[in-house]
């Protein structure tokens, strides 16, 4: 088969592909090539062509570029309006635990886009080695610049707001610097290709004032025991106990 053959041949499962990924994210685009390019890995593209100029015009690294001005943009004004009484300071904080990869990638995947991407063979998902979180991240980026360019910034805001609001509140709390099961997630899936994976195991005391306990498992294998009057605190501590664990095992 020649290539224009091969081309045509690809056609429909690409324009399946992306019928899919719209139908994921609840947006139409009038410009669907923008939304491929978006998902469009490097790594597929220099499987298919030498030339840097078709890489930079095919690849999604441009509009990962633009993304992530207009991620910091929406996130700011969300934040903004969302704590009028917060200082510079508080914001910055807010901001940072909300644009890490993990979260970027967290979001990526409950949009399905692992699914969706166009990756060369070496960045393929096989069995225990998912798509790398950077990846994912820097797809998420793309794939809101592409909402951006097609459909404006209120299409690009709306789209971003629904998942900030269903994890803003406890990703703020959280704060970049203790959230220790994003630290955790992030160090066991890039060494170990492993995700973590929490359960309570106990509740204790008063209704007024419970007591979680919260294992967290790497494997098979229980790697932290945390205990507070949170579900999301005992699982903090189980991934702080596990971190601690997993460095005097001389991983991260």
């Amino acid at each position: 088969m020649g290539e224009h053959e091969t081309a045509r041949a690809e056609a429909p499962a690409r324009d399946e592909r992306l019928e899919r990924a719209m139908e994921s994210l609840g947006i139409r685009f009038r410009r669907p090539h923008l939304l491929r390019q978006a998902l469009t890995h490097l790594s597929y593209v220099h499987e298919r062509s030498r030339s840097l100029r078709t890489a930079v015009q095919e690849a999604n690294e441009r509009l990962e570029f633009l993304g992530d001005a207009v991620l910091e943009l929406v996130v700011s004004e969300f934040l903004y309006r969302r704590f009028p009484t917060a200082s510079e300071g508080e914001l910055t904080a807010f901001r940072a635990a909300l644009v890490r990869t993990p979260t970027l990638a967290r979001w990526a995947r409950r949009l399905g886009l692992e699914s969706f991407l166009y990756l060369g063979r070496g960045e393929e998902p096989r069995p225990g080695r998912p798509v790398r979180e950077r990846i994912l991240a820097g797809a998420f980026e793309a794939v809101l610049a592409a909402i951006y360019l097609d459909r404006g910034i209120r299409a690009a805001r709306v789209f971003l707001q629904r998942l900030l609001v269903e994890e803003a509140e406890g990703l703020i709390v959280l704060g970049q610097d203790e959230n220790y099961k994003g630290r955790l997630q992030e160090l066991t899936q890039e060494r170990l290709h492993i995700t973590p994976v929490y359960r309570t195991i106990a509740v204790t005391g008063p209704a007024h004032q419970r007591t979680f306990t919260a294992e967290v498992l790497i494997g098979e294998r229980p790697y932290g025991v945390g205990h507070g009057p949170s579900k999301r605190a005992a699982e903090q501590e189980a991934a702080r106990r596990a971190l601690e664990r997993l460095r005097a095992e001389g991983i991260g």
